[in-house]
Order: structure tokens, then sequence, then C-alpha cells
């Protein structure tokens, strides 16, 4: 089921009002809730059930058992099941075609006849964001951080809670499960911020991510495009990608404040970053968070050396790259951001002079932003030639492709709709939620203009980007 989708809107309003009806009990608030994300996920297909189900009772009892363990080698071993547990249901599923493939090609090359065989399994919706999310509970119970939970219902509802389950953000035990051992009442600021939150996040799929795609499409799909289709659709996708995910967390954050419970939040205004630095604080904020708290600190973080901190940094985004799916293109997009962070560690080692004035601020922005559109041509094609092809065409300035000067007046029409909302926040106290303090007679028009926007594009075809990962 989908948050763009009819049935999961109609559906959304009961859902709401039933888990408020059960506040003043709260075991059947969280099974109605449980319930409720246990059919939401099934909706797709039954059998994603299972692995959940599975990555959810190895985690709930390795937990207990890391907890009850005094021995540290005991722990360690428990922590070890966690780990390949879930790591190799992730492999499986997720990689192991990719390498497989990649080491016959390899052998072929070297001229050995291998073909080794393929699953050819289907991905099931979210494994890589539940899987972490569970991961980290294990880890946070191994490292003290937290104590085991003792109900299995609650520790399902943190895994499998409807909104954060198929794209993020990804959040940790320690701060949700707290939240499941009290009534989850709702208050009026949380209904009002939680509807917005909603609507806004349709505006930026519906109006911003779905109204790019065909842009995109249309660009990058031909690998002789010119070098004005490539660019048009370069910066099409960095909408497109942005509207999808950022839309995306919105809805996911607005049903959880209808519910009375707080996510955390996945965007900043990236796209007025003015370092790429920055830009990895304000981008998909619980995955670099992840990163950082759960492999670049445990692999020594800074604390080894300016050169281990470099090269601590390029693993951290090559597996990151990894993360979001089993391409090359993938491992390379992860790759060059590694290569951005380490020049820009080097150029503030070596003194960068501090951004001032506002022009300034706009130059580096607008930098930051080409940088980061162009990069993302790896992550939207599907092999390393399209990719090629593509710079080979803006570095030759190559004539022709699927562009039109209408469609280069689309993407300006999208972009004016996206640019003062993220101007406005930046600079606002309470920036996502900024048009709620607005006086009546600007929120209306506001309303109206974001209900217009999303209404013919309720049930669309295009699926959220991230359900792929």
């Amino acid at each position: 089921m989908s948050f763009n989708s009819v049935t999961f809107l109609l559906l959304l309003p009961a859902v709401v009002l039933l888990s408020a009806a059960l506040r003043s009990r709260l075991r059947l608030q969280n099974l109605f809730l449980l319930a409720f994300s246990l059919f939401f996920y099934g909706y797709w297909d039954w059998r994603f059930l299972l692995l959940m189900m599975a990555t959810i009772g190895v985690d709930y009892s390795v937990a207990l058992r890391i907890a009850a363990s005094a021995s540290p080698v005991a722990r360690r071993r428990w922590l070890l099941l966690s780990l390949v547990s879930n790591l190799g249901l992730l492999g499986t599923f997720k990689y192991y075609d990719f390498f497989a493939a990649s080491l016959s090609a390899l052998l072929a090359r070297m001229g050995v006849q291998a073909s080794l065989p393929m699953l050819n399994l289907i991905l099931p919706i979210g494994i890589s964001f539940y899987t972490f999310q569970s991961l980290s509970y294990t880890l946070d119970v191994y490292w003290k951080r937290m104590e085991p939970v003792r109900r299995l219902s609650d520790f399902a509802l943190f895994v499998s809670f409807f909104p954060h389950l198929v794209a993020g953000p990804i959040m940790l035990a320690r701060d949700f499960i707290p939240q499941l051992e009290r009534p989850k009442r709702p208050t009026a600021a949380q209904v009002r911020e939680g509807a917005y939150l909603v609507l806004y996040g349709l505006f930026l799929k519906i109006a911003v991510g779905d109204a790019a795609a065909g842009i995109v499409d249309s660009s990058l799909a031909d690998t002789e495009s010119g070098w004005i289709a490539v660019l048009s659709g370069a910066f099409a996708f960095s909408l497109q990608i942005y509207g999808d995910f950022a839309g995306y967390s919105n809805i996911a954050r607005g049903c959880a404040k209808l519910l009375g419970v707080e996510l955390m939040v996945n965007f900043a205004n990236p796209y007025t970053s003015t370092s790429i630095t920055e830009f990895w604080r304000r981008w998909h904020i619980s995955l670099s968070t992840w990163l950082r708290d759960y492999l670049y600190v445990p692999l020594g973080g800074n604390r080894l050396g300016f050169r281990r901190a470099c090269l601590n940094l390029m693993i951290v985004m090559l597996l990151g790259g990894l993360w979001h799916g089993a391409r090359w293109t993938f491992v390379v997009w992860g790759g060059l951001h590694g290569l951005y962070l380490v020049i820009h560690k080097l150029m503030l080692r070596r003194g960068e002079p501090p951004v001032s004035g506002p022009a300034v601020r706009v130059l580096k922005g607008l930098g930051i932003f080409v940088l980061v559109s162009l990069t993302w041509i790896f992550f939207r094609v599907q092999d390393l030639g399209d990719a090629l092809s593509h710079f080979r065409s803006l570095a030759t300035l190559r004539p022709g492709g699927n562009w039109s000067p209408d469609s280069l007046l689309h993407l300006a029409v999208v972009f004016a709709f996206v640019l003062p909302f993220e101007m406005m926040s930046r600079f606002s106290r309470g920036w996502d939620l900024a048009p709620l303090r607005w006086p009546w007679w600007l929120r209306g028009p506001l309303y109206a203009f974001l209900v217009w926007s999303v209404f013919g594009g309720i049930g669309g075809q295009h699926n959220f980007i991230y359900f792929q990962f």
C-alpha cells in the first residue's frame, strides 16, 4: 500500500480515529497499530511479512540473550547471530545475484568460464530500512545504550510501524520505544502539524517529484542525448528524487504525528547547502546518522588521525552507495560523494575561507547543487556505460537528444514550485512547519493551492523511488 494511493488515504482517518479511541488502553492501542502495520506491509505481498517477522523474532530474542549474558564472549556470539541473520538476509535477497554476475564476468575476462547460479529473488520492499533499524537495536543493547524490550509486540511495532516501515526515516529504538510505553494521545498541535505535513508531502511527491519524472525519463533514457538534454535530465532528477523522498518522509512524519508519535526530520533543505558536508547533514539525515553511529565511529571515526578519518569516510560512503542498490553505478555514486567529502575535509584542514555575504553563499549553493545534480546521473542510470555516455555528451557539448524548450520551461515551473518553500523554511524558526504560523489570509490560499496541486495526482502510477531500496 502506498501513501499516494486512494486506498491508504481513505483508511488513514479510520486508523487515526480508532487509535485515538484506544488511547486509554495502551496494550490494545499498540496491538491495533501493529495489526494495521502488518496489513499495510502485507498488502503488497504477504510473503514479505515472513522475512520481516523472522528479523523481528531473531533480534528480539538475541537482545534478551545479550542482556542476560555476563560473559563478553557469549554477548559477542549472540551479537554475531544478529549480524549474520540480518546481513545474510539482506545479502541474499539484494546482493547475491549482483556479486555472482560480477564474479562470473570477472572470471570470464580471465579466461575462466564459470557460470554461477542466479537466485532471481524478488526484493522485498523496504528490507534495507527495517534491517538497519532492527540491527541498530541489537547493537544498542550490546553497547548497553538501552535495556532490551520485554514485549515482543512492542518490538514488532517498532520495526513495522507503518509510517516509517517502507522508506524511513530509520528510527533508533532508544528514541522510539519510549513512545510505545505510554498512551499515544495526539495533541491539537500534533494534529495540525500532521495534517499539514501529509498535505505538503503529497505536494512534493505529486507536484514536484512526479512532474519532474517525465523530463528525467525522456532526457536520460537515450544514451546519445545531447548535452542540454543531459543537463536538464540531471537537474530534473535532483527535483524528482527530492520531491519523491522528502515527500515520503513528510507524509511519514505527518501520519505519525496524527497518531501521537514523533519521527525524526529526514530532510532539512539540502539544496540550500553551501558545502558537500552540509549537504550530507541535511540529506537523508536518518541514514547519515545511522552510518555515522554504527559504521564510521566503530571504524575509528576521527580518533585515529586524519588519514584514517578520510579512509573511514570513503568506506562509509562506498557502503552507503551499495546500500541503495546492487549496481556498480550506486558504488560509483557513493565513492564520488566520499571523494567530495574527503576533498572538503582537506580544504577545511588547510583553512577554507568562511562563507561571507549573500552573493558568495548563492554561488557556493549553486555550485553544490550542480555538483550533486551531475553525480545523480550515476544514481539514476542502470549501468556505467550509460553514465559515461552522458558525461561524454557534456564534455563534448554533443547536440541533439530528447529535449525541447517546453521541457525546460516545465522544469523551471517545477523548480519555482519548491524554491519558495525551501528558502522560506531555511531561514524560519521551526522551518518545516513555518506556514502554520502564518496569518489565516496567507494560510488559506496556501492550503487551497496545495490541495489543488495534488488532487489530480492521487493514485498516480509513479511509485516512490525509495521503494526499490
